[in-house]
């Protein structure tokens, strides 16, 4: 029988000042799967600019909240997610070193979250009611990210296929904080407003922009892989074979946590494990050399 692992309790969200060396990475670090590759370097390009606007979103919602225990996971949200930003970003710069330009997509993604989804000209009510709208979209990304932070940590066939080990630390590392405060943004929504008309249209807008952002990431990678050099061209098509080979997330996995999400019930809780996260973090190299 397998063994049960409790979860912890009380648990203190803290960043961790990680650091990763990328002098090694090769371009594709997933060997000889460039497409598997760049389906998963999407991330890199979104997350930055998407995290970044999270914790400037979560800053100004700091005032609204009345429960001291849900102000302080909030403050540990905010450190970690300033940390994933940043560590995303070295990334990038050493895609840019290896000749694969990132820089023209990468505007693209800070338009959509500084202009199309960034503050606006309002007072009052109308600033709260924005403020809170975009709290509920970010709850629904969250979701998301707890969903993949649950799947990486999981992801067996990436090491089986040889995936580069730092590339997958930076990966776990951020999975399992994903896992660690993917209840967070819900709460704070639920503490906020809660409607749960909002959820359902925030979720919608979420898959629609995020399949729409990943499709034209892919594109622009496989396009721009100076290896490549456009001979296969990207989209989420390629997720039929990926997926069920482990190396990409499934999309019949993605969809059933949707599913869960739609639920009145739903519970970020229920998404992935918490000591599994904490068992990592625990072990993960950039995480013990931060403690260190």
């Amino acid at each position: 029988m397998p063994v049960e692992i409790s979860e912890p309790e009380n648990l203190v969200l803290q960043a961790r000042d990680v650091r990763f060396d990328w002098s090694e990475l090769p371009l594709h670090w997933i060997p000889g799967d460039p497409v598997a590759t760049h389906l998963i370097n999407v991330l890199h390009m979104l997350l930055p600019a998407g995290e970044e606007w999270f914790v400037k979103v979560f800053k100004q919602a700091v005032p609204y909240i009345k429960d001291d225990a849900l102000r302080d996971d909030v403050l540990g949200f905010i450190g970690q997610e300033a940390m994933h930003a940043a560590s995303h970003d070295g990334v990038l710069d050493h895609f840019v070193e290896q000749g694969l330009d990132v820089r023209p997509f990468v505007r693209q993604v800070e338009f959509v979250f500084e202009g199309l989804l960034g503050d606006r000209d309002l007072t009052g009510d109308r600033a709260r009611a924005w403020l809170f709208e975009r709290i509920c979209i970010i709850a629904a990304i969250e979701h998301f990210t707890g969903v993949l932070g649950d799947w990486i940590l999981n992801a067996g066939a990436l090491d089986e296929a040889g995936a580069d080990p730092t590339m997958m630390d930076l990966l776990r590392w951020h999975g399992a904080e994903e896992v660690e405060h993917r209840h967070v943004a819900h709460d704070l929504y639920m503490h906020l407003d809660g409607s749960y008309a909002n959820r359902l249209r925030a979720m919608a807008e979420t898959i629609t922009a995020l399949a729409a952002l990943w499709q034209r990431g892919h594109r622009f990678l496989m396009a721009r892989d100076p290896v490549v050099r456009g001979r296969i061209k990207g989209g989420l098509h390629h997720l039929r074979r990926t997926g069920p080979a482990g190396l990409t997330p499934d999309g019949r996995m993605v969809a059933a946590s949707v599913r869960r999400y739609l639920r009145r019930s739903y519970s970020p809780l229920h998404e992935g494990s918490t000591a599994q996260a904490v068992a990592y973090l625990a072990s993960s190299p950039a995480a013990r050399a931060a403690l260190r």
